[in-house]
């Protein structure tokens, strides 16, 4: 059985919901709610604050990608950014190095997409005026905010010149609860309330940063916007369609592992160890090629196609040891219904931990690492490029029923192992029929690199299956015993994500949680 967890209840509403991983930000999205706007509206409302008091997580210096369910159909924005003009990964080889820099190093950062992608939701969607949006995070960043545990937390696993170049977070942040203030990015954020994207890459801080790259970006670079619109990817299962965005995100890993999973016999119960083992080995037929595969242009459809191919080389007993032919994720998930019951489902990220551990001088607005998904392999369809987008952990998801209205929105943030919790999620969800709330304090598996949480698929010795400290205790001999080499973290660890849900009940009520890994994350109703 399951180790024993504290009593947990899903919140229900007729109105409208946010739930984040910051009860200031879903806070900043109910506001947005309460003063007439819509999904939309509230989304980046509550993006914009948690872009304030989750620098670890997100921010300005960051991408994002979005769902949208407007009533009728779903839609996929893209605005994940794209690397420099004077990128060149021939140098980088002629460097020595075999991957891109992890941090440290101006290259591993694309041209942040968060701005654009607010400004292309609101173009399209919003109902409320841009700055009023944005006042509640305006607020927090000039009055301040109460640092969180895990801001505090985050600090540790900096190195000595990180901690100088993160040194207005640092200095004001020594303990839970002391107030951190954000000048610059209080500016940067009253510049887009005034001149949207331009007011943002074509102000103050997009001349830091080209100023910063010393070339490796151009005037077209940050005057071009970057978010695009695309064809959502999606897949039937567990009686649901379920939706995420195409390459270049790995969303695609969540729809093809579902849908073995669907074709697999699932035991009634999740704590059964066979349970945890067919996920396992959906999840690991699913990705483990995802390094040769997964890049921009890649084709969603075909790759769901040869994930559907693999059901036979899953054994229903044994564990296999796939390894790739030859990082862990610091994101925030958020969602948000309205009354209309439009729906949406954005993810937005620094990558690791404060990205790159670089920020722009003026704004002090830290700067993600996200180039750390292009390939230095010369020929690769991934290879760093200027103009090019990295292959992404990001992935939303949404699902729909069967006559095409909303069903869910939900999403986590955790690196690699993003599709994997995912996957667990809509199982629970879907297949068993749990409550937000059951399928979001439940005990996770992740498979896990050995060094970064980005390494999954890439190390030669392979993923092993980290189970978190609160699941079935059947998991861990089960597992084992059937050849998985399994770890075992903490409960209610980190680093298995931080999932949140909105489910729409086929009443019309709303039912959601917000993830207690997250120490402050909420969900709210009306």
């Amino acid at each position: 059985m399951a180790a024993s967890n504290a009593p947990f209840t899903s919140t229900r509403a007729t109105g409208a919901m946010v739930a984040s991983a910051d009860q200031l930000a879903t806070q900043a999205g109910m506001l947005a709610l309460a003063q007439g706007g819509n999904a939309v509206d509230a989304a980046i409302a509550t993006n914009a604050a948690i872009a304030v008091t989750g620098p670890h997580l997100c921010g300005l210096g960051g991408d994002l990608y979005a769902l949208i369910h407007d009533g009728n159909a779903v839609h996929a924005l893209n605005s994940t950014g794209r690397a420099g003009s004077g990128s060149d990964s021939a140098r980088l080889r002629a460097e020595g190095h075999t991957d891109m820099p992890f941090r440290h190093d101006l290259r591993v950062v694309t041209v942040p997409g968060c701005v654009d992608g607010w400004c292309a939701l609101h173009e399209r969607f919003g109902r409320l005026p841009l700055a009023q949006l944005l006042a509640p995070a305006i607020r927090l960043a000039e009055s301040g905010f109460p640092a969180s545990p895990l801001l505090i937390g985050a600090f540790a696993l900096l190195d000595e010149r990180a901690r100088e170049s993160l040194g207005e977070l640092v200095s004001q942040a020594r303990a839970p609860g002391d107030l951190v203030r954000r000048p610059g990015v209080a500016r940067a954020l009253r510049a887009i309330a005034a001149g949207g994207r331009d007011g943002f890459y074509l102000g103050e801080f997009g001349e830091g940063l080209r100023q910063l790259g010393n070339g490796l970006y151009s005037e077209s670079d940050l005057s071009t916007p970057g978010a695009t619109w695309v064809t959502p990817l999606s897949q039937l299962a567990f009686g649901y369609t379920l939706h995420s965005i195409p390459p270049n995100s790995q969303g695609y890993l969540l729809l093809g592992s579902a849908a073995l999973a669907d074709t697999l016999a699932l035991p009634s119960d999740p704590d059964d160890a066979q349970w945890a083992h067919l996920l396992i080995e959906s999840a690991k037929a699913a990705g483990y090629d995802r390094p040769a595969v997964l890049h921009e242009g890649a084709d969603g459809p075909a790759l769901l196609a040869a994930i559907a191919g693999r059901r036979d080389s899953i054994d229903p007993d044994i564990a296999s040891h796939r390894l790739p032919p030859t990082f862990d994720g610091d994101t925030t998930y958020l969602c948000t219904v309205d009354a209309d019951r439009m729906g949406v489902s954005l993810i937005q990220s620094n990558a690791s931990n404060f990205g790159s551990w670089l920020v722009e001088p003026s704004t002090q607005i830290n700067l993600h690492n996200r180039g750390l998904g292009f390939s230095l392999q010369e020929g690769h369809p991934a290879e760093l490029a200027g103009g090019r987008r990295p292959a992404h952990t990001l992935s939303p998801a949404l699902a729909t029923r069967a006559d095409g209205s909303l069903a869910a929105v939900f999403g986590t943030m955790g690196g690699d192992g993003q599709p994997q919790i995912l996957l667990q999620v809509a199982a629970r969800l879907f297949h068993h029929g749990q409550s937000p709330a059951a399928a979001l304090h439940a005990g996770r598996w992740v498979l896990h690199g050995p060094v970064t949480g980005f390494d999954t698929w890439t190390d030669p010795a392979g993923p092993y299956v980290l189970v978190e400290g609160h699941a079935s205790d059947e998991w861990r001999t089960g597992l084992a015993a059937r050849g998985h080499d399994v770890r075992v973290s903490p409960p209610y660890d980190s680093g298995f994500g931080h999932a949140h849900a909105i489910v729409v009940e086929p009443d019309g009520l709303l039912c959601g949680a917000a993830d207690p890994r997250t120490r402050i994350g909420s969900v709210a109703g009306l």
